[in-house]
Formats: C-alpha cells, sequence, structure tokens
C-alpha cells in the first residue's frame, strides 16, 4: 500500500464514522488543507496546483452552501449563505487578479466557522426534557 491509499483509506474510515457535526468539520479542515494548498501554489506561480486546490475549496464551499436547511435555520442559516456566496467570489477574485489576499480572507473565514462549528460538534448532545 502507499501512503496516499493508507491516508486515503483512514479519511473515508473516519468520515464513515462521523456524526454529521463531525462531519461539517472535517468539510472545513478539508477546505482550509486545499486553501493552504493553492495560496503556496499562487506564491510559486504553480497555475496547475493553484487551479486544483481552489476548483477543491469552492467545491467543499458549495457542498456546505447545499447542505443549509434554509427553512428551519433561520437568519442563521442565510447569513451562512451569505457567508459561502462572499467566500465564493473572493476565489474567483483570487484567480482573477492573480492575488492571494482573498484567498487569505477566505481562510480567515473558514477558520472562524470551522472553529464555531467544532464548538458545537464538541459539545455534549443535548438532553431531551420532558
Amino acid at each position: 500500500m502507499t501512503p496516499t491509499s493508507v491516508a486515503n483509506q483512514y479519511l473515508a474510515t473516519q468520515v464513515q464514522s462521523s456524526r454529521p457535526l463531525e462531519l461539517i468539520v472535517l468539510l472545513y479542515d478539508a477546505a482550509l488543507r486545499h486553501t493552504a494548498t493553492a495560496r503556496e501554489a499562487m506564491v510559486r506561480r504553480d497555475i496547475a496546483t493553484r487551479r486544483t486546490a481552489l476548483s477543491k475549496t469552492m467545491a467543499i464551499i458549495g457542498e456546505l452552501q447545499n447542505t443549509l436547511d434554509m427553512e428551519r435555520g433561520g437568519a442563521i442559516a442565510s447569513e451562512l449563505d451569505r457567508l459561502y456566496g462572499w467566500m465564493q467570489s473572493r476565489l474567483l477574485d483570487a484567480i482573477m487578479q492573480q492575488d492571494a489576499r482573498p484567498i487569505d480572507d477566505t481562510r480567515r473565514v473558514l477558520e472562524t466557522l470551522r472553529d464555531a462549528w467544532h464548538t458545537i460538534a464538541s459539545a455534549p448532545p443535548a438532553e431531551a426534557h420532558p
């Protein structure tokens, strides 16, 4: 087995054994990894790696946006939807302007949201009250 196949197998096991809130944290973690890769690639002028990393980041953000329950989520879901749209726009700005600052802006928001979701996912489940 190659190190990559071992890592992929580990990740698949982690995803399959995670609760829904933990999966959201994993998506944020992946988005943060890909934005870091994109930024490094932009500095190195490695267009292919930057393109792949930003595409993966945008796909993850799109998935997070598609999972929002706008009916039950109320104002929080609306605000997350707005933030996800803003992040997509900033990543497109990074591509168009060949500038890492929009990636940095996106990373800051992703880090804040990731930390919030991690706190929520780590909290003990609320007990049902009769």
